[in-house]
C-alpha cells in the first residue's frame, strides 16, 4: 500500500533514481539501493524508516553529498549535488564522536562558523551563545562534552548544526543513543526549533512511532536492494503532544499502515487477534 508523495515540480530536494552498489571481497556487486526516487519540499519534515541494513544511512549520505551514488542524482533546488552543499548540515548518530572533547560547549558550537570564516570573532561568539540558549544550555558554555549527559551533548551537536544557518538538517538516527525520556525531550526540542527557524528536515530513524510523531511525511524503504515501499503524508494536528497525539485514532492508523508494510516486506507473520477463530 503506497501513498503518492508531493509532485516533483514542488521539490526542493529531488532524489532521482539513486542506486548504490558495493563490491564484495570476491568482486561480486552487492546492491544496497535500487532506484530510489523521492521529492522533498522546502520546510517539510520527512522521516525515512525501513528494515535494518536497508540503506537508510547510505541514502542520507548520498543526499548530503558525502557519498557518490553508483547511478542517479540528487538535486538541490535544481542544482546537482556532487559535494556537500553549504545549505546542508549533517547531524550524526554518535554525538560522542561528532563533538570535540577538548573544546568547550561554546567552542564546539562556534566551530562551524569559525571554519566558514565569514564572521568576526565577536559575531561568532554572540551567535554561539544565542544557539546555546536556544537549546537551553545557558550556563554550560564553559563545560566540556565529557561533563555533560548524553542528551545535553546531543543538544550541543544540534546547536552547532543550527548555528551555521542551514536550510536543510540531515539527521541520521540522532536520538537512538539516549534513554527514552531524554529522547522525548530532544524530539520536542527539534520540533520547536523546526517551527521557529523553518528549515527542512530529513530524518533517518528505526523508530516508527518517532517518525509519525515528528513528521509531515514518512517514507518507508524496502529491504535491499531498497526502493520506496511507502510514501505517506502525515496529517496530524500541531502542536503535537507526546501522550494525546499518540492516542489519536489517526496516529494509530498511520502506525498500523507503516508497520504492516514493514512486516510484510520482512516476511513477518502477524498474530491473529485474541479470540479469533
Amino acid at each position: 500500500m503506497t501513498a503518492a508523495g508531493p509532485a516533483a515540480a514542488a521539490a526542493y530536494i529531488d532524489i532521482a533514481d539513486i542506486c548504490k552498489s558495493y563490491s564484495s571481497a570476491h568482486g561480486e556487486p552487492t546492491v544496497a539501493l535500487g532506484r530510489v526516487s523521492l521529492q522533498i519540499e522546502r520546510g517539510s519534515f520527512v522521516s525515512i524508516v525501513g528494515p535494518s541494513g536497508c540503506g537508510k544511512s547510505t541514502l542520507l549520505q548520498i543526499v548530503a553529498g558525502l557519498l557518490a551514488p553508483t547511478s542517479g542524482q540528487t538535486r538541490l533546488n535544481a542544482r546537482p549535488v556532487t559535494e556537500p552543499p553549504a545549505e546542508f548540515v549533517y547531524v550524526f548518530q554518535q554525538y560522542t564522536r561528532s563533538l570535540f572533547p577538548w573544546k568547550t560547549v561554546e567552542r564546539n558550537v562556534a566551530y562551524g562558523l569559525e571554519v566558514r570564516g565569514r564572521l568576526s570573532r565577536s559575531e561568532i561568539d554572540r551567535r554561539a551563545r544565542d544557539f546555546i540558549a536556544l537549546v537551553k544550555l545557558s550556563g554550560f558554555e564553559r563545560h566540556y562534552p565529557w561533563q555533560l549527559s548524553g542528551g545535553m551533548q546531543q543538544r550541543v551537536a544540534i546547536a552547532r548544526a543550527l548555528a551555521c544557518g542551514p536550510d536543510v538538517l540531515l539527521m541520521d538516527e540522532p536520538f537512538s543513543s539516549v534513554d527514552s525520556l531524554t529522547r522525548v525531550g530532544l524530539q520536542e526540542l527539534l520540533l520547536r526549533l523546526w517551527k521557529e527557524l523553518g528549515f527542512t528536515v530529513v530524518f533517518v530513524t528505526h523508530d516508527t512511532d518517532e517518525a509519525i510523531y515528528l513528521s509531515t511525511r514518512v517514507v518507508a524503504l524496502s529491504k535491499p536492494p531498497a526502493s520506496v515501499a511507502m510514501d505517506l503524508p502525515i496529517d496530524l494536528p500541531r502542536p503535537r503532544d507526546q501522550i494525546a497525539t499518540r492516542e489519536l485514532p489517526a496516529y494509530l492508523a498511520y502506525r498500523h499502515r507503516i508497520l504492516a508494510q514493514l512486516f510484510a516486506d520482512e516476511g513477518l507473520q502477524r498474530a491473529a487477534p485474541a479470540g479469533s477463530a
